[in-house]
């Protein structure tokens, strides 16, 4: 694929994605298993790192810290005494509990804000007839974050591990990362709204499902499309964006933005 090494930002930092495994265990902050958040963080960069995902530093020095965490966790109790004996330091991981407590506490505050300032866009007054119909509007339904959809793309990428694993012919995939922007943004225009899971039916490889994730990333990123789902960790659901949120596609002209919609 001719740009398939095109490098695409992760849009939130180490904290969110801890943040977002911590819910995922279902505990309180204080209870969260480390051993086990660190495997999955591990696991995540890994994932983004295959995606070709360009990851901040901060998300390697997060890794790093974790793997200690891990590494001391794992020893048995009498050397972790030992360990922080030796070292005489404030014990990492609740170093780390600490930062992450104060960072939910600014996201949450930062959250209650952007609701406040959602519904004061709603006081705005509309003609008649200009407010769209959305059987499902989104003030009801939960943002999809970029590590729900690496979540989702780890899922179906299984299925094709499994349907590949017993192929010994390598296939060279034609699809490029523009050309699926195209077919995205042709689907969604014709159908509106989408399930993640169909924006990869028919799609005949890992390298055609690479592609396919990494264009709906961009038309994400470019405010295109919206991700959304009815309830945290549910179904997420693909919808194109109003036009006044959309950003202009490089070398794309202004009058082709609405049409292609």
């Amino acid at each position: 694929m001719s740009d398939f090494k095109i490098q695409f930002k992760v849009f939130e930092g180490p904290m969110d994605l801890l943040l977002f495994l911590v819910r995922k265990q279902e505990v309180d902050i204080y209870e969260v298993n480390m051993t086990e958040l660190a495997t999955q963080f591990l696991e995540y960069v890994e994932m983004m790192k295959r995606l070709d995902l360009e990851l901040a530093g901060e998300f390697i020095v997060m890794a790093s810290t974790l793997m200690y965490i891990k590494s001391r966790e794992l020893l048995p109790v009498d050397q972790q005494v030992e360990v922080e004996d030796e070292e005489e330091l404030e014990d990492p991981r609740w170093e780390l509990i600490r930062k992450l407590v104060e960072y939910k506490r600014f996201k949450d505050i930062t959250d209650d804000l952007q609701k406040l300032e959602f519904e004061q866009e709603k006081v705005y007054t509309r003609r008649p007839g200009s407010i769209p119909l959305d059987p499902l509007p989104m003030e009801n339904r939960l943002e999809a974050s970029i590590f729900d959809l690496i979540g989702a793309v780890d899922e179906v990428l299984q299925r094709y591990n499994h349907r590949e694993a017993g192929k010994r012919e390598i296939v060279d995939d034609q699809w490029s990362v523009s050309e699926k922007i195209v077919v995205i943004r042709q689907r969604l225009g014709e159908a509106g709204r989408l399930n993640f899971s169909e924006l990869f039916e028919g799609n005949g490889s890992r390298g055609e499902v690479v592609a396919t994730f990494l264009a709906l990333l961009e038309l994400i990123r470019l405010k295109h499309l919206l991700a959304s789902q009815g309830e945290v960790f549910g179904e997420i659901e693909i919808v194109v964006a109003p036009v006044d949120m959309q950003r202009i596609m490089p070398g794309e002209p202004v009058a082709e933005t609405v049409e292609a919609q």
